[in-house]
């Protein structure tokens, strides 16, 4: 049976900026460190770009104590600075690769809500204000949507305008 989503929860791995830690690490870290079965998350985003499956989707995840049941969990590599201060650390590519991930997600599950994990825990995780990105993302992409949709409105109003003189030509007259 597939587990209903209502959530996506949004993750960092809490590592200094640059630090190439990899998906197998942080997979390490949650069964030996923590004693799970699994890594915590079901998809990770490495420093390039590149997302990597975690724990299998059909299983609850291990991210936010309380709403994992019905949740995917998504993690990107970095969210502390040099000094272990909090700071969004996420790269041009693991930005990129995010939206595009929450896009899919969002395709396969329309109703789920888009969460840091900060919003459920006193925590810095993931070093970014989620609700602000979001917003953000959903107003550049009703910018595209409406960007796409000009040219195809334009031709429509020109073939409109063609059509309805084709069909008058004999009612206009010219003085």
């Amino acid at each position: 049976m597939a587990r209903k989503i209502d959530k996506i929860f949004i993750h960092c791995s809490a590592t200094p900026e640059g630090r190439d830690v990899k998906t197998e690490t942080i997979k390490s870290w949650h069964v030996k460190g923590n004693g799970w079965s699994d890594i915590g998350y079901h998809l990770v985003i490495e420093l390039d770009g590149a997302v990597k499956e975690g724990r299998p989707m059909h299983r609850s995840g291990a991210g936010v104590r309380g709403h994992n049941a019905h949740s995917i969990h998504v993690c990107y590599i970095g969210g502390m600075d040099k000094d272990k201060k909090a700071k969004d650390t996420r790269t041009d590519a693991q930005r990129l690769s995010l939206d595009k991930v929450i896009e899919n997600l969002k395709m396969d599950h329309p109703t789920a809500t888009i969460h840091g994990h900060n919003e459920f825990a006193a925590k810095a995780c993931p070093s970014f204000d989620v609700q602000k990105d979001t917003a953000h993302r959903n107003r550049k992409r009703r910018r595209q949507a409406r960007q796409r949709q000009r040219p195809n409105q334009r031709r429509r109003n020109e073939r409109d305008v063609d059509h309805y003189k084709d069909e008058h030509q004999n009612d206009f007259v010219v003085c």
